[in-house]
């Protein structure tokens, strides 16, 4: 990835995580980047047709570092922690145009057809890193929208309480 396709990644998922979701992130202002985004990193971008991004998601090898394992391993409810390089984790998966024009900034037909879109091709670079399985950390709302989509997710446990919000680990079979 370029440096300035990284630099608009990294304000993408700024104004999405940060300010829209509010997560409590420990970033610097304007850029939202996190120990896991490395070389080995691999990246999904929609873009408007003007070149904005309006979604992204990361793909992180289980057999190295990622989110679920080294911070959220709780969520797995004491079943083994992946560590497979046919399992990948998808993390800052989001979408959101900043040109969406419903009341209040809502499109939720676009939103739901940029999701499904995304999520496809999230799928396809999945199958072609050889991943068989993708695993995610995810808010508890995420498992419906995903279905809606037309991904099977399926949870690994119960929804655990983490910083006001509820996560849950979710598995997702990868077809080739």
């Amino acid at each position: 990835m370029s440096d300035i396709a990284y630099r608009d990644l990294s304000a993408y998922r700024y104004e999405v995580f940060v300010n829209r979701l509010g997560w409590p992130l420990d970033c610097p202002v304007g850029q939202e980047l996190d120990q896991f985004d490395r070389a080995d990193t691999e990246y999904v971008l929609a873009r408007q047709d003007d070149g904005a991004i309006c979604g992204c998601a990361r793909l992180l090898p289980t057999d190295h570092p990622y989110l679920l394992g080294e911070v959220f391993p709780v969520l797995m409810h004491g079943q083994p922690l992946p560590s497979d390089a046919s399992v990948w984790e998808v993390s800052r998966f989001a979408t959101w145009a900043s040109s969406a024009s419903g009341p209040d900034g809502a499109d939720t037909d676009g939103d739901l057809m940029r999701t499904r879109l995304l999520a496809r091709a999230v799928l396809d670079r999945a199958a072609d890193l050889g991943a068989k399985r993708l695993i995610t950390v995810s808010p508890y709302g995420m498992e419906r929208l995903l279905r809606r989509v037309g991904v099977e997710a399926r949870r690994s446990g119960p929804p655990v309480l983490w910083g006001g919000q509820l996560l849950i680990a979710c598995w997702i079979d990868v077809q080739a």
